[in-house]
């Protein structure tokens, strides 16, 4: 099961790759600079949030107590980088500023998977979740 995080990790990581270079070499030809910067907010927080999730692939299978909490952190994290990431560039690449209400969904489950994160480790395993 890490397995498929450590894999949609990698896969969402070439396309935060792929979208900085996009937003780096073609967008900033033609996007304003408002929807440029709502871009690179988009592309960073993708990147960083990926690297919580390859940690989380990581951690599933060196602390195997703590597996199952670990698959709700990396199921947050992803749909924090869908809603969150996926609304930015939405909302960047289009005049359609709706879009922007799917962020703070995706800002509310990255905190509710560091959080949950914090209470993994912090807790003593094989007692609750």
């Amino acid at each position: 099961m890490s397995n498929r995080w450590i894999v949609l990790a990698a896969l969402l990581a070439a396309l935060g790759v792929a979208m900085g270079a996009f937003g780096a070499h073609v967008l900033k030809l033609w996007l304003p600079l408002q929807k440029m910067t709502i871009f690179e907010t988009a592309v960073r927080y993708h990147l960083f949030h990926t690297l919580a999730l390859l940690a989380c692939g990581v951690l599933i299978t060196t602390h195997p107590a703590h597996a199952a909490g670990l698959r709700w952190v990396a199921g947050l994290l992803t749909a924090g980088i869908v809603l969150f990431s996926g609304g930015l560039y939405a909302a960047a690449l289009s005049d359609l500023d709706p879009f922007m209400w799917a962020t703070p969904f995706g800002g509310l489950a990255w905190i509710a998977a560091w959080l949950l994160l914090a209470y993994l480790f912090w807790r003593k395993p094989g007692r609750g979740a």
